[in-house]
């Protein structure tokens, strides 16, 4: 299946097929995918009525049916005949048996040629279609009977070379998405009892222990078990750097293991790994027409009954009101018949689409579909979550006060002693700074957590209280000095850390979540790509979300929003700057996702939820993905008018040109199929866009 021609002859044939409900074709990927009522019509039927339209169909599990290499070569043999009679009929017309010798030449060059095509057009005229192929034909033999036998010999052969060449460009497209299928192995080293043996990845369940050698591809989702290594996880994430992996980290199928081997317990069957979800993904985005599709579409069921028309009307109309030659104009109504197929016009967008997809799906951003993408080169506001999207999700220690004679050492090693057995996310910052700054961590006992508001313990006997301004007002442990610090640090926005010792306050260990070290370069490439309003969307109280707005450069921060507050807010924002893109971190963001025009979910490699809920989906938490992506959505736009504009432009200058009879046959037949090698090359250059 290489045309939309042929979509709509299987169209037409699945019409007369009882029990069928519905189907859509992806021409990208040559899938049908079919709904049908089993008890009524087979899958060997559904196949038989493909046959029907000239095309060949199987099971996707099933083993493909493949064109073999003798129909192949026979093709080959006999485009390199029909070239090569084609220039011998053009050497013959300066002998002296021109003749006969060169229209006998030109007729076998068109004979050899008229094979490659012929059974195409059978198909549409069985079909009841007039499509290039038929066209092409029927120029072919009209130029044989007005007695342009160079004419006719001409079309044949290079309508032949220019449908190879549109194979083979169109190839290419497809094989940038066949491309992340090969990313994960076939196979499987699994460990059990009777040792290490290699199986077929789709044999292997969660739970199998696998090796993972230095230097290979991961075959399966899983959690490192035993073993560190760096990995790459580019082919999955699209993260520039390999990533670091130990005993309890994930690691996911297709990414490459680095100089250590990994024993992984496997968590997910290959069908529900995170790069099948993404293939699977990119092929129903593919599946999916955006706008521009659809109108191109509708647009080309018009232009071609009223191209024939006026192509008819060219034929009679001037020989027989005006007295025309009838050779002349029957020959300028065969040049337009040939230009009146909209091949390239229709593949203009899908094809750009799919190069755009699938290079962003290499690099870790998952589109999906073409409508999302339009839209997203549309977008002229852009509305941020703050924790874990805009920040890294962590609190962290930034600042240290020691009071009463007491070293900021001794107050975090004071509070480490009695924060080291929490797992709270400020007890793992103290302990995580404790050990960066390389402070001894005295052994802390009868630790008790006091809930809400902190936790108490001995060390080296003596008391220790940590907590929050609530818990020292309560054991009147505070004092002016203390209060005046509190102040400073709840303006930027940070959380406060008392820490006393036998009923004195002797520091305070300040905590905040920190913006992530790209956002404001990230943003910063937001407003030079012409993004209008830069929005701080969180339910995080004012203090801490104003600091972090100001430090990052955002242009608004709205704070202490609940999730229908983010939604209200989203809603304001569109009608204040037209079409606007939320960011968010996964799940409890899904309102506001959903609210706006594109919504984008970062971090989504390992959160099936995200990624079905997101129009895009970021597989790692890289800001700069971004800016990435409404570039892609922009560039593909751009692409997207041009390849429209080419299709058009050479459609109109060919109308006009046969009409008034500058134009020949054998050069409409090259702008023709030469149009769709120049829009397929031009979307290409999508695959490779930065």
């Amino acid at each position: 299946m290489d045309c939309r021609e042929e979509v709509a002859l299987i169209e037409r044939r699945f019409k007369h097929l009882p029990g069928l409900e519905d189907f859509s074709a992806d021409l990208m990927g040559r899938r049908l995918h079919v709904k049908y009522d089993a008890a009524k019509v087979s899958a060997s039927a559904i196949a038989a009525a493909v046959a029907d339209a000239g095309m060949r169909a199987w099971l996707e599990h099933d083993e493909p049916v493949s064109v073999s290499d003798d129909d192949t070569r026979r093709r080959r043999l006999l485009l390199v005949a029909s070239g090569g009679l084609l220039a011998a009929g053009f050497l013959a017309t300066w002998s002296p048996l021109a003749a006969w010798v060169g229209p006998a030449t030109f007729v076998l060059s068109a004979a050899a040629g008229v094979p490659l095509t012929l059974r195409r057009a059978l198909n549409a005229v069985r079909g009841r279609s007039l499509d290039i192929n038929v066209l092409m034909l029927i120029a072919a033999a009209g130029a044989i009977a007005l007695g342009e036998w160079s004419e006719a010999a001409a079309v044949v052969f290079l309508f032949a070379v220019a449908q190879a060449l549109e194979a083979r460009t169109l190839d290419r497209a497809r094989t940038a998405v066949r491309a992340l299928m090969d990313l994960a192995p076939a196979q499987a080293i699994v460990r059990d009892q009777s040792g290490d043996r290699l199986v077929a990845v789709d044999l292997v369940a969660p739970g199998s222990l696998i090796l993972v050698k230095p230097g290979e591809k991961v075959p399966l989702d899983g959690e490192v078990l035993a073993g560190v290594s760096a990995v790459n996880q580019s082919p999955v994430t699209g993260e520039s750097l390999p990533v670091d992996k130990g005993p309890g980290d994930e690691v996911f199928a297709g990414t490459i293991n680095g100089s250590g081997a990994l024993d992984v317990r496997v968590t997910r069957f290959r069908r529900d790994a995170a790069l099948a979800r993404i293939i699977h993904l990119v092929e129903q985005a593919q599946s999916t027409r955006a706008p521009a599709q659809a109108f191109v579409e509708r647009f080309a069921r018009i232009y071609t009954p009223a191209v024939i028309a006026l192509a008819l009307a060219l034929a009679l109309v001037p020989p027989l009101l005006a007295g025309g030659s009838w050779q002349t104009w029957v020959y300028r109504s065969l040049v337009l018949l040939v230009v009146s197929c909209p091949c390239a016009l229709v593949i203009s967008t899908p094809v750009s689409i799919v190069a755009a997809l699938a290079g962003a799906a290499r690099k870790g951003v998952l589109i999906k579909g073409g409508a999302h993408l339009e839209r997203a080169a549309r977008v002229r506001c852009v509305a941020f979550d703050k924790t874990g999207t805009l920040t890294r999700g962590t609190p962290e220690v930034v600042e240290v006060v020691a009071l009463d004679g007491v070293t900021e050492a001794g107050v975090v090693g004071l509070a480490a002693a009695v924060e080291q057995r929490s797992s709270h996310p400020i007890a793992q910052a103290i302990m995580r700074y404790a050990e960066t700054s390389q402070v001894a961590v005295p052994v802390g006992a009868d630790v008790a957590e006091i809930a809400g508001r902190g936790a108490e313990g001995r060390v080296d006997g003596e008391p220790v209280v940590l907590g929050n301004h609530r818990l020292f007002e309560e054991r009147q442990l505070c004092s002016a000095l203390i209060h005046e610090r509190l102040e400073g640090f709840a303006a930027r926005g940070k959380t406060a850390v008392l820490v006393a010792r036998s009923g004195q306050a002797i520091g305070i260990i300040a905590v905040a979540d920190r913006p992530r070290e790209v956002g404001r370069d990230m943003l910063d490439l937001l407003r030079r790509q012409g993004i209008a309003s830069l929005v701080m969307l969180t339910g995080d109280s004012r203090g801490p979300a104003m600091a972090i707005g100001h430090e990052l450069g955002v242009d608004e921060v709205q704070a202490e929003l609940l999730p229908e507050d983010k939604v209200a807010a989203v809603h304001e924002l569109k009608r204040r700057f037209g079409l606007v893109a939320m960011v968010g971190d996964g799940v409890n963001d899904a309102p506001a996702l959903a609210s706006a025009d594109v919504g984008i979910v970062m971090g989504a490699a390992g959160c099936d939820v995200a990624i079905e809920t997101a129009d895009v989906a970021l597989m790692s938490d890289d800001l700069l993905k971004i800016p990435y992506a409404l570039r892609l959505s922009r560039a593909t736009l751009r692409n997207i008018q041009a390849n429209l504009a080419i299709s058009l432009v050479m459609k109109a200058a060919f109308v006009v040109a046969a009409v008034a009879g500058f134009a020949t046959l054998w050069m409409a037949i090259v702008a023709d199929t030469g149009a769709s090698v120049i829009v397929i090359a031009n979307a290409l250059r999508l695959l490779r866009a930065d």
